[in-house]
C-alpha cells in the first residue's frame, strides 16, 4: 500500500485509524496511524501569542469545523465559554456523534510529543501490566504483563490477582471494597498516575498464595510483539500453525512482524492465527504492512483497504492495494482471535482480507469493538497541542465498512471462545487459541452473537479467570499509552 502524508502550514495532517477498544466504559480510544492525505489549508490558526484555554479551544474548533467525518452532527450551539477544558468542549462538540455510536470518543486532543514517543517505540510510563476486572466478583486480574517493565521484573504476570493496592503496606485497601464503593475508575485512582517514580505496594495472588510486592513505575519501551509469545510455531496434529500476537500498531513492530513472517514462509506455513484480543489499534501504516505480509497470494490489482473522507474533502479519497514482500505468507485459512477490546487497525486488517476468504476467515472469541473510522492528526506546535479528529471512515473490497456494532455480523465464520488467564498467550491449550486451532481444524463452533452478551463461558466455579464478559480496566484521564493499549497501567 502507498500513502501521501501531506504538511499543512501550521498543523501536520496525519492520517490514522484510531482505535478504542477496551470496556470500561469511560473513554478510551486507541488512534491509529497515518495514511493517506494530500496538502490542504490549514483551518484558521488560534492566536500565534497565546497558549490560553480560549485559543486552544478556538483551535480545536476550528478543526471540527473543516475536518469532521460528520459535519452535520456538530453541536454548534456549544459555547466555549462553559467549559473548563479542551477535552470537554470538543466532547460537547462530539456529543451527537457519541450518542449515535460514531465517536466514542474518538475526536480528542492530546501531546504532540508524548504521542510521538509512544508511536515510535512504544515509550511511556507505568508499571507495565494490562489489568482485567470482572466487575461482578469485585476483582482485578492481570491479562498481561510487558518485558522491559517493572511488574515483570517484580515476578507478576498473566492470571495473577491484585488484591490489596497501597502507598504502603500500612494502608493496603482491599481491590473488592474499592470496586464496590468506587468502580473500576477507583481502582485506577488507586494505582496513581502514570509517572515515573510513583511507587505502589500490591498485595498478589498466585495459584491462592498471596504475597505483597512493591513496584516502581518507570519509562519503558512496550514491545508490540512478545519475546516470550509473540510469535511461535504451533504443533496442531501434525499440522503447522502460524500464530501471532501484536500488541499494538506502531513502527517499532515492523522489524519483528517482519522477522516472524519471514519464519513463517520458511517453514512453508499456510494456516495462521493472529490474535488480536487486546489490541485497540495503532498505525495504519503497520497494519497496511500486515495486511502485506499476509497477502502473498494476493496481487497489487487487489484491493485492501479505502480511505473515505467527508464530501467536502472527497478529494483526499484513496483506495489501498496488496503489495507481497519477500516474507511474505500465501494463507489457506486464518482464524483471528478478537474480543471487545479488539479495536480499529485490528478490525481493519481482519475486514481488509475477509472478501478473499469467506468461510476460511474466523473471527474466534467475542465480538469486536466497532471502530471503522479513522483520525487525522493537526498539531499547533507552540502549545503542543495535537487535536485528533474522526475523519475517514475505511471500507473494504466489498465496500463494506460500516461495524460500528463490531464485526461479528459481518463475517461467514465466528467462533465464541473465552480468554482463559489460566494459560499463558499463545498456550495451544489456552480457551481461544484451542477455539481458533478447532476452527482451523474444522471442527465446528458456537457462533459469536454480536448482540446479546456472551456471559461467563466457564461458569462461576473460575470466578472470572476463563470469561468471555470481563473488561480491560479504562483510566478516567488516559496518556497517550493507555488511549492505544487498552487496560494498560
Amino acid at each position: 500500500m502507498r500513502h501521501l502524508v501531506g504538511l499543512m502550514a501550521s498543523a501536520s495532517l496525519l492520517l490514522t485509524a484510531c482505535g478504542g477498544g477496551g470496556g470500561g466504559g469511560s473513554p478510551s480510544p486507541s488512534p491509529t496511524a497515518a495514511a493517506p492525505t494530500a496538502t490542504a489549508p490549514a483551518p484558521s490558526p488560534a492566536p500565534s501569542a497565546t497558549c490560553s484555554l480560549a485559543s486552544r479551544q478556538t483551535f480545536a474548533r476550528d478543526v471540527l469545523d473543516e475536518w469532521y467525518l460528520f459535519p452535520e452532527l456538530l453541536v454548534t450551539s456549544a459555547n466555549p465559554a462553559n467549559f473548563t477544558s479542551v477535552q470537554a468542549y470538543i466532547d460537547a462538540l462530539t456529543a451527537t456523534a457519541r450518542s449515535q455510536g460514531k465517536d466514542r470518543f474518538f475526536t480528542f486532543i492530546t501531546s504532540i510529543a508524548e504521542e510521538s514517543a509512544f508511536f515510535t517505540s512504544g515509550s511511556n510510563a507505568g508499571f507495565g501490566i494490562r489489568l482485567s476486572t470482572d466487575t461482578n466478583a469485585r476483582r482485578v486480574l492481570i491479562a498481561e504483563s510487558f518485558e522491559g517493565a517493572p511488574a515483570l521484573a517484580a515476578g507478576i504476570d498473566r492470571g495473577d490477582e491484585i488484591l490489596a493496592i497501597g502507598t504502603s503496606s500500612a494502608n493496603l485497601r482491599n481491590v473488592s471494597d474499592i470496586i464496590a464503593s468506587e468502580g473500576s475508575a477507583g481502582v485506577s485512582n488507586a494505582l496513581g498516575p502514570s509517572d515515573p517514580g510513583v511507587t505502589r505496594v500490591l498485595r498478589v495472588s498466585r495459584g491462592g498464595v498471596a504475597s505483597e510486592v512493591s513496584v516502581t513505575k518507570t519509562e519503558f519501551d512496550l514491545p508490540a510483539v512478545s519475546s516470550r509469545y509473540g510469535a511461535r510455531i504451533i504443533q496442531d496434529g501434525g499440522r503447522q500453525i502460524g500464530y501471532l500476537n501484536l500488541r499494538t500498531f506502531i513502527s517499532s513492530a515492523n522489524a519483528p512482524l517482519t522477522d516472524a513472517f519471514r519464519s513463517f514462509r520458511a517453514a512453508g506455513i499456510t494456516e495462521f492465527i493472529i490474535d488480536f484480543r487486546y489490541n485497540g489499534g495503532g498505525l495504519v501504516s503497520t497494519a497496511e504492512l500486515l495486511g502485506d505480509l499476509l497477502g502473498g497470494n494476493r496481487r497489487t490489482t487487489d484491493f485492501y483497504s479505502g480511505y473515505r473522507y467527508r464530501p467536502s474533502k472527497s478529494s483526499l479519497n484513496e483506495d489501498g492495494f496488496f503489495m507481497p514482500r519477500g516474507e511474505s505468507v500465501s494463507p489457506v485459512k486464518i482464524a483471528f482471535i478478537g474480543t471487545g477490546a479488539t479495536a480499529s487497525a485490528s478490525e481493519l486488517v481482519i475486514n481488509g482480507l475477509a472478501p478473499y476468504y469467506n468461510n476460511n476467515l474466523a473471527l474466534v472469541g467475542a465480538n469486536t469493538f466497532g471502530k471503522p473510522v479513522g483520525q487525522i492528526a493537526l498539531d499547533r506546535s507552540a502549545c503542543d497541542d495535537r487535536v485528533r479528529v474522526v475523519a475517514f471512515t475505511t471500507v473494504n473490497a466489498r465496500g463494506e465498512g460500516n461495524y460500528f456494532n463490531g464485526l461479528a455480523s459481518t463475517l461467514g465464520v465466528t467462533c465464541r471462545a473465552p480468554d482463559d488467564l489460566t494459560r499463558p498467550l499463545g498456550d495451544p491449550q489456552e480457551a481461544s487459541v484451542r477455539g481458533a486451532l478447532d476452527f482451523l481444524a474444522g471442527r465446528s463452533c458456537t457462533p459469536i452473537s454480536a448482540s446479546t452478551p456472551t456471559g461467563n463461558v466457564a461458569g462461576q466455579s473460575q470466578r472470572g479467570m476463563i470469561a468471555t464478559d470481563r473488561e480491560l480496566i479504562s483510566a478516567p484521564n488516559p496518556s497517550v499509552a493507555q488511549r492505544e493499549v487498552p487496560g494498560l497501567f
